[in-house]
């Protein structure tokens, strides 16, 4: 006996389509998000008197948007690059413009070019020869900067300067991609200064926040990555599950970000935990137990020589 299948309906056929990109849908990176967006502006709502709680909740969640803005250029919550464009395109942060971050990090990526001092756009690393062509005091400020304190403290007035200095020399070459990143960037600035002018928080005291964000930042990317022969050992381990590890969103885990970039950042841990042993090998024991120890290590005391120690200037 022979019967014609019905054909599902328009209506079953979407709520179908629907249920199958919900699924899709990276829901604890979303949550976060929404919840991030919520405290920033419970913060700005704030009436006077509440400057001092306001100021420190506002660095964590600056810290904290631009952990998720990281997450979204790798193409969560959505996966969809339209979408995380939008998600990414207003920066609260306002010193870093999302489609330029996205850019240079996805170049970051390349492993092979790690900590290499002209192809890897994140590295702290100098070429020998500039470094020996350097001055004095400049050495000496950037010796510093290699310290945990020196790199939160003038470590975000250093790389925003180099960054800018780098992006404008790009503009005026005529590269107009790296204009366009920046025009995009300014309508999420003017929102977000127009929404602290509407608080009781000076704007003077919002851009601080915003430096100290990047203060606190730079506790994760003070030993991401190490000059290393083997790419694979480049990339740190800090086996940290406190409070810093989420403000990061476990970038700590960061040879495990680098193997698997498009992993969300609520797995890392558990495969970490499933192959310790060989992430380990792999990065040749470049591990520390927590930020405890990187703060009782290095706040002080440098990591590494800025002069990249291994780097050697390819032959022509």
């Amino acid at each position: 006996m022979h019967t014609d299948r019905i054909p599902p309906s328009p209506s079953q056929s979407f709520l179908r389509n629907l249920s199958a990109v919900l699924k899709r849908w990276d829901w604890p990176t979303l949550c976060v998000f929404s919840t991030c967006l919520g405290v920033f502006g419970a913060m700005l709502a704030l009436p006077p008197g509440w400057a001092a709680f306001q100021w420190v909740v506002l660095v964590l969640v600056l810290t904290l948007h631009s952990s998720l803005s990281h997450e979204i250029l790798h193409g969560h919550p959505f996966g969809s690059e339209r979408a995380s464009t939008v998600l990414g395109v207003v920066q609260p942060g306002l010193f870093v413009p999302y489609l330029r971050f996205k850019a240079l990090h996805l170049a970051h990526h390349r492993d092979a070019n790690l900590t290499d001092p002209y192809d890897d756009p994140e590295t702290n690393y100098l070429d020998p020869e500039i470094w020996a062509g350097l001055a004095l005091w400049q050495r000496r400020v950037l010796t510093f900067n290699n310290t945990l304190f020196g790199r939160m403290t003038i470590g975000p007035f250093i790389g925003m300067k180099s960054f800018l200095a780098s992006d404008l020399q790009r503009i005026m070459r005529g590269e107009r991609e790296v204009a366009l990143h920046w025009l995009a960037h300014l309508p999420g600035v003017v929102l977000t200064v127009w929404l602290v002018s509407l608080s009781a928080m000076p704007i003077w005291s919002y851009l601080l926040a915003c430096y100290a964000a990047l203060s606190v930042l730079r506790i994760r990317t003070f030993l991401e990555h190490q000059a290393h022969e083997r790419a694979s050992g480049r990339s740190v381990i800090i086996e940290d599950r406190g409070p810093l590890a989420f403000l990061f969103l476990n970038n700590n885990y960061h040879v495990v970000h680098h193997m698997h970039p498009r992993v969300s950042w609520h797995k890392l841990p558990a495969i970490y935990r499933a192959r310790q042993a060989r992430f380990v090998r792999m990065n040749q024991g470049y591990v520390y137990r927590s930020y405890g120890q990187v703060f009782a290590k290095h706040l002080f005391r440098c990591k590494d020589p800025v002069a990249h120690p291994l780097w050697q200037r390819p032959e022509k």
